[in-house]
C-alpha cells in the first residue's frame, strides 16, 4: 500500500468520527463505561468478521507491544473523553480534547524523517483556530478550569500520543486492533460494574447511537486510521482531523440538534484552508514507510 493510498483510508476515520457527536447524544442514557465496552465488543467483533472474510483471519493476533498501546490509546482516551464530557460542559471538554490533531502534528516531527514543515504548524494552527471559532460560543462561562477540562487534554495528549507511536508498530497487521478492541472492553466493563448502574433496557434510538458507535467511530474508524497512522502523511492527518469537529456539528444541525451560525460557516472555510496549506507541496509523494518495530 502507497502512502498516498493509506492517507485517503486514514481519512476515512476522519469522516466516521464526525458522526461521534451525533450517535454519542442518541445513546441517550447508556452510562459512559456501559458506553465504552459495548461498544467495542461491536467494533471487535466487526473487525473479525472483515478479517475472516477476506481470509487474513490469522493476522488479529496483536504482539504484547501493541496490545498493551492498544490499551493505552483507544481505550484510555475514550474513556478520558466521556469521564470529561461528564464533568465538564460538553463543548468546552470537546474544544480541549480536539488539541490532539495539533499534537499529532508536532510530534511527527519526531518520527523517522519526519520533519516537521512550516506548512504543517500553519495548517494545524489555523485548524485549531477554526475549532475554537467554531464552539466559542461555549465558552468564557466563568466556572474555571474543571476536572473534565483536565481529562480531556490528558486525553488529547493520549490519542496523539497513541497516533504517532503507531508509526512504530507499522509491520503489525491492522486486523490485529479486533482483539485489541475486545481486550479493552474488559477494562471498559470491569468500571462501568464497580462505579455504575447497568441499563438493561436501552431504547431503539439509543441502540442505534450504540450500534452506530460500534460499528463506524470504534470499528471501521480505528482500522481506518490505524492504517493512515502506520504508513500514511501522519502530519497531514493531523491537520486534516480538525475536518472532524466540523463535520460533527453540520450533521448536528442537519439532525436538529445544533442552530446553524456564521460561526460555522466560517470554521468550514478556515478548515479547507488549513488542509490546503498542510497538503501543499505533497504531489509525488507515495512511497511506503518502512517498518520499524513490533
Amino acid at each position: 500500500m502507497t502512502s498516498r493510498t493509506a492517507t485517503a483510508t486514514g481519512s476515512i476515520a476522519i469522516l466516521l468520527w464526525s458522526t461521534l457527536a451525533l450517535f454519542t447524544a442518541m445513546s441517550g442514557r447508556v452510562p459512559s463505561f456501559q458506553l465504552v465496552g459495548m461498544t467495542f465488543v461491536i467494533g471487535g467483533v466487526l473487525v473479525l468478521a472483515i478479517a475472516a472474510m477476506r481470509g487474513r483471519l490469522h493476522l488479529a493476533r496483536p504482539t504484547p507491544a501493541s496490545f498493551l498501546l492498544g490499551l493505552y490509546g483507544p481505550f484510555g482516551d475514550t474513556a478520558l473523553y466521556y469521564a470529561a464530557v461528564k464533568t465538564a460542559p460538553a463543548a468546552e471538554a470537546n474544544l480541549i480534547h480536539y488539541l490532539w490533531p495539533l499534537l499529532i502534528v508536532l510530534f511527527a516531527a519526531l518520527l523517522p524523517g519526519g520533519g516537521l514543515k512550516a506548512r504543517h504548524l500553519v495548517g494545524a494552527l489555523t485548524g485549531l483556530v477554526a475549532t475554537a471559532l467554531l464552539i466559542s460560543g461555549s465558552l468564557g462561562s466563568g466556572a474555571g478550569i474543571q476536572l473534565g477540562h483536565v481529562l480531556a487534554a490528558l486525553g488529547a495528549f493520549v490519542w496523539a500520543s497513541y497516533s504517532v507511536l503507531s508509526r512504530r508498530f507499522a509491520g503489525v497487521p491492522s486486523e490485529s486492533l479486533a482483539i485489541t478492541m475486545l481486550g479493552c472492553a474488559i477494562p471498559a466493563f470491569a468500571c462501568h460494574f464497580a462505579f455504575e448502574t447497568t441499563l438493561w433496557t436501552p431504547s431503539a434510538v439509543e441502540w442505534g447511537g450504540v450500534l452506530g458507535l460500534g460499528l463506524g467511530s470504534i470499528g471501521l474508524a480505528f482500522i481506518c486510521w490505524d492504517i493512515g497512522m502506520k504508513k500514511g502523511d501522519v502530519a497531514f492527518l493531523g491537520v486534516a482531523s480538525y475536518a472532524a469537529p466540523v463535520l460533527s456539528t453540520v450533521i448536528l444541525v442537519i439532525a436538529g440538534y445544533a442552530p446553524a451560525s456564521w460561526l460555522l460557516a466560517l470554521s468550514c472555510v478556515l478548515i479547507v484552508v488549513g488542509a490546503l496549506v498542510a497538503s501543499f507541496g505533497r504531489a509525488g509523494r507515495g512511497a511506503e514507510p518502512k517498518a520499524t518495530g513490533g
